[in-house]
């Protein structure tokens, strides 16, 4: 069962919008979603206790650390919000189940340096693993065009060797429908077609079948 794995040590980079939307997407595809949130601030928790009933349904998987990290048998994928600061034990108890690692970031020295650290870190835990490791992916967030900041992260990104999923631009869209309980695929095409552009290649990435 796939298994995605939203994580970044650094806090804010927006791993709660991203993981949110992510089992929006999949929802909607008619998948059976689990939604699981191990960070204190449970963002991910409350944004499905706002969540319509009427819409496709996204599962809540109650964790309250990762030695609970067991796959439910009764969906078809499942989405793994984390805490900031996840490393050591806790990063190696999540990446025995996940399938694929999602890596949010923003265009900030900060976010760069604690990605950086990051990904060398998930390097080091997967050595082992060989054909097993999971598939890792980046996603740049609240990205302005034209800015020397999104020219500075993609020096940085074509330096790590990982591939850049999506662009995902600074819009009040994500804040307005986090809200509510929604995802861009919950409302009319039309009133995000610019956003849902931006998650072509990565939801082609999250529908890509695993190597086993």
């Amino acid at each position: 069962m796939p298994v995605i794995l939203v994580a970044n040590p650094k806090g804010g980079v927006g791993k709660s919008t991203l993981a949110s939307n992510i089992a929006g997407y999949l929802a909607h595809r008619g998948h059976a979603v689990m939604l699981g949130d191990i960070d204190r601030q449970q963002s991910s928790a409350r944004w499905l206790a706002q969540r319509p009933a009427t819409l496709p349904l996204v599962r809540g998987w109650a964790l309250e650390s990762t030695e609970q990290l067991r796959t439910p048998k009764e969906v078809t994928h499942a989405v793994l919000d984390t805490p900031a600061g996840l490393h050591g034990k806790k990063l190696a108890q999540a990446l025995k189940v996940a399938t694929r690692v999602v890596v949010p970031l923003q265009p900030s020295l900060f976010d760069i340096q604690a990605t950086y650290d990051f990904v060398r870190e998930l390097q080091d835990a997967w050595s082992d693993r060989g054909a097993t490791a999971p598939a890792v992916g980046l996603v740049a967030m609240r990205v302005r065009e034209g800015t020397l900041s999104r020219q500075q992260l993609q020096q940085f990104i074509d330096q790590l060797g990982l591939p850049l999923l999506a662009e995902l631009r600074d819009t009040q869209n994500y804040v307005q429908l986090a809200a509510r309980g929604l995802t861009l695929w919950d409302i009319a095409p039309g009133r995000v077609a610019r956003d849902l552009a931006q998650w072509h290649e990565l939801c082609a990435w999250l529908e890509r079948p695993s190597i086993p």
